[in-house]
């Protein structure tokens, strides 16, 4: 018979391990497993991914706590995603840090900007007044020493001049990277003009075309509220400009109020609507290829202003045109309401609370008191998937009802989006064509229910027991163990237990412990020292744990972290020393991730969502990956999948299941097709 231990000891540091805002990162390898006190370090590691691509870098801004100031951009990492410290190699519990933002960007020495500009073959400006700062430099207004007889152009007598410092972040290798995307989008409409670009002393500098208010100014000029009609054609310009910058193969990544702006006040183009600050703007459509760019999620980078700023881009995910329609609708409301319902939201959880009110607030509650149009609008680009062709006619389409018939009267003109629909017959045939049923990808009524992952085995034996309490456990896995069969995956929901048993782990012993502490250590690193892994673990929403520890397994080397907040950033950083996630388990709020050396893996990535993340899964799916590791909290969801080193032949189907209640009925069904269950958790879903 299989050896067969249970233990139910406590912690003797209890109050260490339930410290709020500490966790644990332990690490064990069959050459050296560590015992005794251990020796912690701060956490000095970069970012890091698994296998994958590298992304552009920039820059962002802390957030000003006054609600009514305009919201700034940020760029790093969101707050439900920080580090709370990293251990070293022995055992070590630290309190966490705090949610890294990066603050406003200052010059670099306190650097003066020249008194006089002259790049390129521009003419010489002279510094006046400043008209403002982001996160990408400062903008002054340059006055022509001589010469210059226009308003606007390049030969204004008046235009912008912004200057970004040389040391400042993203200058380390040359000229600021918005650069490169003005020498694609230079002229591109509803893209302010930039005559001229050079460096001077200490700055790189871009001349510009000046315009007025941004929307932002408008808005709290008119008290802080818009009519309909002027927002309908804020909305449809709006859409005109982004239809224009998508087809150069940008996405602009950080919509919002600040960012629109009216041209120069008293000239010809009083009226027209500008989209500036091209800082964050990235390619959805690669330069060479012109194939959309691949999915991918970092759920440590977020880049864009958290109050505008789309679900997708809180989650890390790849900027596509969807995101920028999903701030523009969030901007639009705020336009219209004044309010947006997650405004308010303070402290280092603030990205969570706003990523998850999103995600949370219906359309119909969203905007309510706001014509229909915007409610139609917002349903749209929330439900678009993530390499999806915006329809921008049919977009437009839906605030024409609200725009007024008389041109002249009209607050903002709507060239662009006259020039989209002029073809009206066209577009109503097209609207017509496109009236297809789509499967809404996020909205629906929230549920917690089963989540179930099936792989394609060779015929084997497999048992299920669930709901089962911690007085019948030790009989069903006694059985089991008879019969020949060993724990593969554990997993809870309501304080009681599910148990997935079967003949195909390769085990030759195991060892399991129920207990009141969540992955109790001094078990843990005893069963280390007698060559036991951990192969399985389960934590309960009471805080209490499963863990089931396996002889027979690949694994050459192991370390756990528990956190309160999921650990992103420890497991890219375990990725660089060649750890892979080989479980992972939640209690309460709190996350527990094993990772293990010669796991079997080449390659693994991370989907983190508030619910089960469809679309992620199916495209990660069709890049080779599989479901490994899954965990849930009662407000996100996180899935590991991986690249086998060897690829199996019997081993590449996968298929995933939810369920209201465990899936007995449908798990017979299952092993018919020679599916079995491989892991499993009870977490949020919408049905």
């Amino acid at each position: 018979m299989p050896e067969l231990r249970r233990g139910a000891r406590r912690s003797k540091r209890l109050g260490d391990l339930q410290a709020a805002n500490q966790e644990e990162n332990i690490v064990a390898s069959a050459q050296n497993r560590p015992r005794g006190r251990g020796r912690g370090r701060g956490n000095a590691a970069a970012v890091a991914k698994g296998p994958t691509r590298p992304t552009a870098a920039g820059r962002g801004r802390g957030i000003r706590l006054i609600d009514l100031d305009p919201e700034p951009p940020w760029q790093g990492e969101p707050a439900f995603n920080r580090v709370e410290g990293v251990a070293d190699k022995e055992i070590a519990i630290e309190g966490g840090s705090g949610n890294k933002v990066m603050g406003v960007e200052e010059e670099p020495g306190s650097t003066p900007v020249p008194d006089r500009v002259q790049v390129g073959n521009s003419p010489m400006y002279k510094t006046e007044r400043k008209l403002g700062k982001g996160g990408f430099g400062q903008v002054y207004v340059g006055r022509r020493v001589s010469g210059g007889t226009e308003r606007t152009g390049p030969d204004a007598i008046e235009v912008a001049i912004k200057f970004e410092h040389r040391n400042s972040k993203g200058c380390s290798y040359g000229p600021p990277y918005e650069w490169q995307v003005y020498n694609t989008l230079n002229g591109c409409y509803g893209v302010p003009w930039v005559h001229y670009k050079g460096s001077q002393g200490d700055f790189y500098i871009l001349v510009m075309d000046m315009l007025g208010p941004s929307l932002w100014d408008v808005w709290n000029s008119l008290g802080q509220s818009m009519s309909p009609n002027m927002v309908a054609c804020i909305a449809v310009e709006a859409i005109s400009i982004f239809e224009k910058l998508h087809m150069k193969g940008f996405v602009h990544g950080d919509v919002k109020p600040e960012n629109f702006l009216l041209g120069l006040p008293g000239s010809a183009d009083e009226k027209k609507l500008y989209l500036i600050d091209l800082g964050l703007a990235s390619r959805w459509k690669d330069a060479s290829s012109g194939q959309h760019v691949e999915y991918d999620q970092r759920p440590d980078i977020f880049r864009g202003t958290v109050r505008y700023a789309s679900v997708h881009a809180h989650l890390g995910r790849t900027g596509s045109r969807r995101d920028d329609l999903e701030s523009l609708a969030y901007t639009l409301i705020f336009l219209i309401k004044g309010r947006l319902p997650w405004q308010g939201y303070q402290g280092d959880n603030k990205s969570f609370l706003v990523c998850k009110k999103k995600m949370t607030t219906s359309p119909e509650l969203m905007c309510c008191f706001c014509p229909t149009p915007f409610k139609q609008f917002l349903e749209a680009v929330t439900n678009m998937k993530f390499d999806e062709e915006p329809n921008y006619s049919k977009l437009i389409s839906f605030f024409e009802s609200l725009i007024e018939p008389c041109t002249s009267l009209r607050p903002i003109r709507i060239d662009g989006a006259l020039k989209v629909g002029q073809k009206r017959g066209r577009l109503l045939i097209n609207l017509e064509e496109d009236e297809q049923p789509k499967k809404k990808l996020r909205l629906g009524s929230p549920a917690t229910q089963w989540i179930s992952v099936y792989n394609a085995r060779r015929p084997m034996k497999q048992r299920y027991h669930y709901n089962v309490a911690d007085s019948r456990l030790c009989q069903h896995v006694e059985k089991g163990n008879e019969d020949g069969l060993y724990i593969s995956c554990v997993a809870s929901a309501a304080n009681l237990w599910a148990l997935i048993m079967d003949a195909g782990t390769g085990f030759t012993s195991q060892v399991y412990e129920l207990s009141a502490v969540f992955l109790h250590k001094d078990w843990i690193m005893e069963q280390w020292e007698k060559n036991y892994y951990i192969s399985c673990i389960a934590g309960a929403a009471n805080g209490s744990s499963l863990v089931v520890m396996s002889k027979g397994t690949p694994y050459t080397q192991q370390s756990y972290k528990v956190s309160e907040s999921f650990p992103f950033k420890w497991i890219s950083k375990k990725w660089k020393e060649g750890f892979h996630v080989t479980s992972m388990t939640s209690a309460g709020s709190r996350w527990g991730v094993v990772m293990s050396r010669n796991s079997g893996y080449s390659e693994q990535v991370v989907e983190v969502d508030f619910v089960y993340p469809s679309e992620g899964i199916h495209r990660r799916w069709e890049s080779g990956y599989r479901i490994t590791s899954m965990a849930a909290t009662t407000d996100q969801s996180a899935f590991v999948l991986s690249i086998p080193r060897r690829k199996l032949m019997m081993d590449e189907a996968q298929e995933t299941l939810r369920t209201s209640a465990f899936p007995s009925s449908h798990v017979k069904a299952k092993w018919s097709r020679n599916l079995y269950i491989a892991s499993m958790c009870h977490g949020p879903t919408v049905c």
